[in-house]
């Protein structure tokens, strides 16, 4: 089972790092938001969504926080009194496939000077079947347009997660261009999508 430990358990306050729909909809109670940088992984489009954005038989396309580089996001901290029933939760949204491994990571929060606090991260498990590597960005549009799940539009999260990004003053040029196009820019019909 991929779960840190006892992590539910440990007395003091809980750091959570979100970087898709934890930014927008984080869907447990905190009382400080800080943006942040976790260095060593970086937000992709790698996770075929079976179940929240898509079907086994339409997958649509999440994302996992995958190897190398950097990720800027979001970290939430949670009151140690509310510690194990977020962890609790996270687990129940986050963990239906077990496609993610619970971690803990350093993450900066962005502050003067910046200062690194340890965050539950959920990193993409490549050896998992849902693991959807490198795509092209034909083949993302194709699984997110088709993609929807318990969750709603594979669509609506692409877009609120760029919407997010924007927020925060950040641009990540291939997410931009998927949403772009799943807003009919840069579209053009093709023998595959006609």
């Amino acid at each position: 089972m991929s779960q840190v430990a006892g992590i539910e358990h440990a007395p003091d306050d809980l750091w959570v790092f979100g970087y898709g729909s934890l930014m927008w909809r984080p869907g447990f109670e905190f009382f400080e938001r800080v943006e942040a940088r976790l260095i060593g992984a970086h937000r992709a489009l790698c996770v075929y969504s079976f179940v929240h954005r898509g079907t086994p038989e339409r997958p649509g396309l999440v994302l996992g926080l995958d190897l190398g580089g950097a990720c800027r996001g979001i970290a939430y901290r949670v009151a140690a009194s509310k510690r194990a029933e977020t962890v609790h939760y996270l687990r129940a949204r986050e963990q239906v496939t077990m496609v993610y491994r619970e971690c803990l990571r350093r993450v900066w929060l962005k502050a003067e000077p910046e200062r690194p606090v340890s965050a539950l991260c959920y990193m993409v498990d490549r050896s998992h079947p849902q693991y959807a590597g490198r795509l092209t960005l034909d083949q993302q549009f194709h699984h997110v347009r088709q993609g929807h799940g318990q969750s709603g539009p594979n669509r609506d999260y692409v877009v609120a997660t760029v919407a997010s990004l924007e927020s925060l003053g950040y641009r990540e040029s291939e997410l931009h261009l998927l949403a772009e196009r799943l807003h009919g820019t840069h579209e053009t019909p093709t023998a595959s999508s006609t």
